[in-house]
């Protein structure tokens, strides 16, 4: 049996080596257009920044390798340029020689992934940022630049803010300009407050709700008629799949625009299989079909191929989409649906937010970190969660992601036994913490009120008292919030009359108030994140372009 497989990085080059691992006797092809095969694209980046100090080891694997390891025929520089679905059969050309010719196959996987929605207008400085001559082109250009060189990047998504950040490292003025209201679209705009002050902080500057409407060869014209100097631009407005060869050989598109296919990964040709960036997900919380491109997904998903190849049948799990970008000195991770994307659904849903340390407090070193869970307000089951921190962020979002694929209820993280030592966590770790207030949002239902709808609540009437220390809300308070400190709030609650909202700087004060004065007869919500969340999030609102930490 022949496997011909279209793609050689990630998701081709594992259903490959899968495949040879459960049939030796297997004749296996894959076609690469790229001069590269199983290169680290994930790696780019950094190897711009001069992280990765050496071009090899983003070269992972090579055709010489691959063949003497796994007895595979890797053939870089080879397009696959047609498929004859009736005789088995696809058309390709060597791109060194222009020639042509047909490779049978008996089952073809397509492994070809996205391709970068580029903008129309370029010039000879600008580039993606996706593949190993991609970053040999930029270094080229980096090399060229003398001086006070700038950078423009297009985009604020992953590559978008990758690319700030490592060109930042390496010692470009950069300026970032993004269409949307927020950089890094998957959070929620209280969270992408915090990655927008990370910006500002290093010295990025960032235009936000802007679009480019030229490239000239000094620099980048946006549609509000600002120039940015740009000796390098990087285009990263985005992708889209790499569907041409399966849509020209007639096999099904999903609503997403992806490559349909089943659990298995076959298509709606039952010879025909795809995976990675291409190909449409289920995603876990909607279960519905959607485009997910994530190397991890990419990875999987060829591996069940190759099991369905060879008769050794394993699903492909739901796709929960997680993932973690570094933007300098700070972590962003994410899991599952948004709240905004829950709100555009009108799925109900209740949402809880958390500061904790990355460690215990009286140990040295710990971070704070910002922690949004998403849960459903009917079963209390985790739909999503949001992450912005330092260290230990990594962690917590694999730990709700294992919590969301057992299909765990929020507030059984509080549960969890977790390892604790003061270096590397707290007794009650901030998994647990989150859990907790779950718990509290699930037991005492409509004891919370979200920092966007704060300013609705006091326009009918809910008075707000700020219960921290004087010294904290000297430091900055809610405009018209009374400062009664938690410890005299027992015998000043008579003063209170009407509906009450109450708030600390993160919400564990502001619990325990709302639990005292709702237990003396009033009728009280804590502000959900306290004091840190509400000022995110009105710098959000605003479009603020200067820092929101204290």
């Amino acid at each position: 049996m022949k496997t011909v497989i279209v793609g050689g990085v990630a998701g081709g080059m594992s259903a490959a080596t899968r495949l040879r691992r459960l049939d030796e006797q297997a004749e296996i092809v894959v076609l690469e257009r790229g001069p590269y095969v199983s290169f680290a694209n994930c790696g780019l980046p950094y190897y711009v920044g001069g992280v990765i100090e050496d071009r090899s080891d983003l070269l992972l694997q090579s055709p010489e390798t691959l063949a003497a390891r796994f007895r595979i025929d890797v053939r870089v520089s080879t397009e696959a340029i047609s498929i004859d679905r009736t005789a088995r059969q696809v058309r390709v050309r060597d791109a060194r020689t222009g020639e042509t010719a047909v490779e049978a196959y008996d089952h073809l996987i397509l492994a070809a992934g996205s391709r970068a929605r580029t903008l129309r207008e370029s010039d000879r400085r600008t580039f993606t940022l996706r593949t190993v001559d991609d970053v040999d082109a930029i270094e080229a250009v980096l090399q060229e630049a003398a001086g006070d060189a700038s950078a423009v990047v297009i985009g604020g998504g992953f590559i978008g803010l990758e690319a700030v950040e490592n060109l930042t490292r390496r010692g470009l003025r950069v300026a970032l300009v993004h269409r949307g209201e927020q950089v890094f679209p998957p959070l929620d705009p209280e969270l992408a407050a915090l990655v927008l002050d990370e910006l500002t902080a290093n010295g990025v500057e960032v235009h936000l709700q802007s679009t480019v409407v030229r490239i000239d060869p000094a620099e980048v014209v946006l549609a509000d008629g600002t120039t940015l100097p740009a000796d390098l631009v990087i285009d990263a407005i985005g992708v889209t799949p790499d569907d041409a060869l399966a849509r020209e050989a007639g096999l099904a598109i999903g609503p997403s625009g992806g490559i349909a296919v089943d659990a298995h990964q076959r298509t709606s040709d039952p010879a025909i299989f795809a995976v990675g960036d291409g190909v449409e997900k289920v995603d876990a919380v909607g279960h519905e079909a959607e485009l997910v491109t994530m190397a991890g997904l990419a990875n999987r998903h060829g591996r069940a191929a190759a099991d369905a190849i060879a008769g050794k049948a394993h699903a492909s799990r739901d796709a929960l989409g997680t993932a973690i970008i570094g933007v300098f000195a700070k972590t962003v991770a994410t899991v599952g649906w948004s709240e905004r994307r829950l709100r555009s659904a009108g799925r109900s849903h209740r949402v809880v937010h958390t500061h904790p340390g990355s460690h215990a407090g009286y140990y040295p070193g710990a971070e704070q970190m910002a922690m949004k869970l998403l849960i459903d307000a009917d079963d209390d089951r985790i739909l999503g969660a949001q992450i912005v921190g330092g260290a230990g962020v990594d962690k917590r979002i694999d730990v709700i992601a294992v919590a969301m694929s057992a299909r765990m209820t929020a507030s059984s993280l509080m549960d969890l036994e977790l390892a604790y030592a003061p270096q590397y966590g707290s007794a009650k770790d901030p998994v647990n913490l989150i859990g907790y207030v779950a718990d509290n949002a699930a037991t005492y239902p409509g004891s919370t009120v979200q920092w966007h709808e704060l300013a609705a609540q006091r326009e009918a009437g809910a008075a707000l008292i700020d219960v921290r220390s004087p010294a904290e809300f000297a430091a900055g308070h809610i405009p018209g919030a009374l400062n009664v400190p938690l410890p005299e709030l027992r015998d000043r609650h008579e003063q209170l009359t009407g509906p009450v909202i109450v708030h600390c700087q993160v919400g564990q004060r502001g619990h325990t108030a709302q639990r005292l004065l709702a237990q003396l007869g009033h009728h009280v919500r804590n502000l959900d994140g306290g004091y840190l969340t509400w000022r995110a999030g009105m710098a959000a609102r605003a479009g603020a372009r200067t820092p929101v930490a204290s």
